[in-house]
Parts: structure tokens; sequence; C-alpha cells
């Protein structure tokens, strides 16, 4: 794993009427590393997340994402500086091709929102091909997305994803809906792909099988507040996290 840092929050803090949804947070995310953020319903984690990604802006802290202060920027200027993203509910086209929604995303990354309309059939299609080949979707690539095994949505979003050529890649919650297999299968994947690419990538995750297979470190949090952080053996073995997450509170 890299020690080149992608990602540096410190002190985030948003209050939603009253009600601190998150205190005082830091991350560190290295290149390659896969950090789970995890947590019961309420922790706090969604807004850690979209505060990260640019949906929230936050009421005090800094985020900082390869050594630029991007706090409060809107999430199309931070998927400019090398961002990728994946959604709960997935979010491709679904009327559009398998490698139609890969194209659309080469494009968009390239600027060539000219070439969006009534071209793109037949522009980066060797570039599309090789990415749903890379996420084992390259025999599918002619159906449309709305026909697809939900399970196979999920790998062409990540082909999305890498189609804008993230050094970070924000997954949230990236199994929801997937059958137990799928999940491993899908994180396992991801991951290789990731650490191959140097990508730092930060996910919410309910599933605690996904979570300790594949993530590198984990942070917890619970009513706002960073409880536990650490590799997978020591945030399980924390009395805290067993009493207040991994016990009879975990969703």
């Amino acid at each position: 794993m890299s020690s080149e840092r992608i990602l540096e929050v410190r002190g985030l803090c948003k209050t939603f009427g009253g009600v601190q949804a998150v205190s005082n947070v830091d991350i560190d995310l290295a290149c390659g590393e896969l950090l789970a953020l995890i947590g019961p319903n309420g922790a706090g984690k969604s807004t850690c997340f979209n505060m990260v990604g640019g949906q929230l802006r936050p009421d005090r802290g800094t985020i900082r994402i390869a050594d630029v202060d991007v706090t409060g920027w809107p999430p199309r200027r931070i998927w400019r500086l090398g961002v990728g993203r994946t959604f709960q509910i997935t979010a491709t086209l679904a009327s559009m091709t398998v490698i139609e929604n890969v194209q659309m995303a080469l494009l968009s990354h390239q600027g060539r929102t000219d070439s969006l309309i009534g071209r793109a059939g037949n522009m980066l299609v060797k570039e599309a091909r090789a990415l749903l080949d890379e996420v084992g979707m390259s025999g599918q690539a002619d159906r449309a997305c709305g026909v697809l095994a939900y399970g196979d949505v999920k790998r062409v979003e990540l082909a999305v994803a890498l189609a804008n050529a993230p050094r970070l890649l924000l997954m949230d919650e990236p199994t929801a809906g997937m059958a137990p297999r799928e999940r491993l299968e899908l994180m396992a994947m991801t991951a290789e792909l990731c650490r191959e690419r140097r990508i730092g990538v930060l996910f919410t995750e309910h599933d605690m099988d996904v979570v300790f297979n594949h993530a590198d470190r984990i942070m917890v949090l619970a009513r706002g507040e960073l409880i536990a952080e650490g590799a997978p053996e020591t945030v399980r073995a924390d009395r805290r996290v067993q009493e207040i997450y991994l016990g009879s509170e975990s969703g």
C-alpha cells in the first residue's frame, strides 16, 4: 500500500436543527488503500461521506484531496479533480446500452460534451470495451442497462466511475441490494482494480463480511463521533465497537 495521501479531512462538523450529526471527524486515506466508514443507523457516516463528495457543505473543518483544499466545492468540481463516485441506488442510464453508458462517461471526462449527441456510438469504443472487460461486463456490452441483473448494473456503474480515471473513489453502500456471493465478488474485484491503479477508496457499507474481508482500515462512527479506527482485527476486538455497533444495533 502506498503511503502517499489522497484524502485528508480535519475537524469535520455538521449540525442539523441543533443535532450534531458529525463532530470533529478526521480522515486520512492513502493511494491504493480501502477505508470503510461504518456505524449504526444515525451514526453520521452518510453525512460525513456526502461532505467529502460535495453534496453537503460542512459547518466546520477542512477537506483536502490530492493536497487541494476542496472544502465547500460542488460535486461537479470535485469530480473534475479526479474523484469517482458510486451510489447506493444505481445511477446508470437504463435505456442506453452498457457500452454507451461507459462511452458517455469517457467523453464527459475528456470534456467532449459536444460529441454526446448523435455521434457517441462510434467514439472511444476501444477504451469503453477495455473498462468493461476489467469489470467482467464486456460480454454484455450491447445490452440495455435496464434489462441487466442488479449485480451486473453495479459492475457497469463501477466501470463508469473508473472512466473518470479517479485518484479517489467514493462508494456509498456499493453492495446494497446484492446477493451475499455477489457482494464479496464485487468488492474483491474493486479492491484488486483500485490497488493496481493506486486509487484510494472510501466506502460505507452495512455488510460486515464485505467490510472485514476487504477493507485495509475501518473507521467506526457513533452519534457523529469517531469511536474506533484501525485494521479490521483491531476494530473487531474493540469492546466499544462490539457493544455499540457489532451487537444488537448493527444494520
